[in-house]
């Protein structure tokens, strides 16, 4: 395709040196990020991003085993500030770090270890599957408060179920959904190309907040425990040691920020993609199968995040000719990865009946996502849910994808019926 077919007119990429020029915020990169990424598999999925300066991969096979290699991981060996960082001086940030010091998302072996183990014990202890009744009648709660036409399911349907899940599922009270939503959305800020100065300080006084939040429902789940997850990561132990207050505060701001934030992205990008296939959408979920062959197509299609980063532990050639030292970032593609010719028929195409159903959308290895089983039971009982009970359904408007790569959301999804 690179010898055929001339690049995209927004990017620049030399073979020699493997070096790209690509602005993130570029808004037809935004609006499709996949026109890129085809050319890029054809011209060399390994490339030098200078916008973010360091070496990214977009091969699945390569995503998929640097993901899993220990000497990448997400710790900075190096002290040396990362390449999102404004500058050396992090005081301001003091309650934002305090935070990620003990994330789980943050954390290598032993500590990850003993962390994970601890919080996906209460975690699965909660037996997932067990939420689909509450699950089902949240869905079909949000689906009868629908009024005027057009809506915007975004914050009708796709961000109140599962919000109010973690919500629940944490024990802290549902009318709090919105300031926890707000929370979440200045954290997660940080983790975007090109933030700035106002969008460091918003995310340590969101995580400041959030952190006294939740402090004050440990200390009453301390004294009253009560069937829930903080009583259970309070009560978790491994070997005989138990998560101090700092870790289980960070391990439930993890588990909300990362319990709603991806599933709503990829909530409307799988909606916006079954409304595009037209037809009858109820035909994605006649049986327990083709529900479970749907979402995980939707996942790989147009998944929520486009790119994890990783750093180098030592020295060493991460692919051919490619050699990155100590303290180096990677960034790693899985949208890109997901829409890979080498490892799937026909990638753009949208098919759940595909024999090579795969994706790298919740990432893999010891980082895989902790939450993956409670997000794909969401997708794929409010998705059901929503094609059952308005099977003409309906594009009412051209949905526009939002600026903020490396997630990948809709800004708004205007629907009728």
């Amino acid at each position: 395709m690179s010898e055929t077919m001339p690049p995209p007119s927004y990017l620049s990429f030399d073979p020699a040196t493997r070096r790209l020029r690509l602005d993130p915020h570029e808004p037809a990169f935004v609006q499709d990020p996949y026109e890129a990424y085809a050319w890029l598999h054809a011209a060399g999925p390994a490339f030098f991003w200078e916008d973010f300066g360091f070496w990214c991969f977009g091969a699945y096979d390569d995503v998929n085993r640097l993901l899993r290699d220990r000497r990448f991981g997400r710790q900075n060996p190096s002290g040396i500030p990362d390449s999102r960082d404004i500058g050396a001086d992090r005081s301001h940030l003091a309650g934002f770090d305090a935070v990620e010091a003990n994330s789980l998302l943050e954390l290598e072996p032993p500590v990850h270890t003993r962390l994970r183990t601890l919080v996906n014990r209460a975690f699965v202890s909660r037996q997932v599957e067990r939420l689909r009744p509450r699950i089902e009648a949240l869905a079909n709660e949000l689906i009868d408060r629908f009024e005027s036409r057009p809506i915007d399911l975004l914050p009708a349907y796709a961000a109140p179920l599962p919000i109010t899940v973690i919500a629940e599922m944490l024990g802290v009270p549902v009318e709090m959904g919105p300031q926890l939503l707000d929370w979440s959305h200045q954290m997660v800020a940080m983790y975007m190309h090109g933030r700035d100065r106002n969008t460091e300080v918003a995310a340590d006084r969101a995580a400041r907040e959030f952190s006294d939040f939740l402090r004050g429902y440990v200390a009453e789940r301390r004294k009253e425990p009560g069937d829930d997850l903080l009583s259970l990561l309070i009560s978790a132990q491994e070997d005989g040691q138990k998560l101090t207050e700092d870790e289980m505060v960070s391990s439930a701001i993890l588990l909300l920020n990362a319990g709603h934030e991806a599933t709503v992205h990829q909530t409307g990008n799988a909606v916006r993609c079954l409304l595009m296939q037209g037809g009858d959408p109820r035909r994605f979920f006649q049986t327990p199968e083709a529900v479970t062959a749907t979402v995980e197509e939707c996942l790989r299609f147009d998944a929520p995040l486009h790119m994890f980063t990783r750093y180098a532990y030592q020295e060493m050639e991460a692919a051919p000719g490619i050699v990155v030292k100590p303290g180096e970032q990677v960034g790693l593609l899985l949208g890109m990865a997901n829409r890979d010719p080498a490892a799937f028929a026909e990638p753009g195409k949208f098919n759940p009946g595909r024999p090579d159903q795969k994706n790298v959308s919740f990432g893999a290895g010891i980082h895989f996502c902790i939450g993956a089983p409670l997000a794909r039971l969401e997708l794929q009982v409010s998705l059901k849910t929503l094609f059952d009970r308005l099977p003409d359904l309906r594009l009412a408007g051209q949905p526009r994808f939002r600026d903020t790569y490396h997630f990948h959301g809709l800004e708004a999804l205007p629907v009728d019926a």
